[in-house]
């Protein structure tokens, strides 16, 4: 089982992503807050602003720190340098 870091030491599994969005979109907002009501929401950003959203094939979303960029670089392995830091600050 391959694990993704999402920050913060905070790992996903790479076979259950269905998909990494960015935040600012209405549609994503809505479906934060859905998601929200239902429970199903995990928030791993540490008080940070979120800038990626993980949605999970189980309905489980992850809102995440780093840059959505960044974590589909970590899924395909072309970030390995960055599998153990800390969330971009950009």
């Amino acid at each position: 089982m391959k694990l993704i870091n999402i920050g913060f030491g905070n790992m996903v599994s790479a076979s259950r992503v269905i998909a990494i969005v960015s935040p600012e979109s209405a549609p994503i907002k809505r479906i934060i807050l859905d998601v929200r009501d239902r429970g199903q929401l995990i928030d791993a950003t540490y008080g940070r602003r979120t800038r990626a959203v993980v949605i999970m094939d189980s309905g489980h979303v992850i809102l995440s720190a780093i840059q959505p960029e960044t974590v589909a670089g970590r899924m395909s392995g072309k970030n390995e340098a960055d599998a153990g830091g800390e969330p971009d600050n950009e």
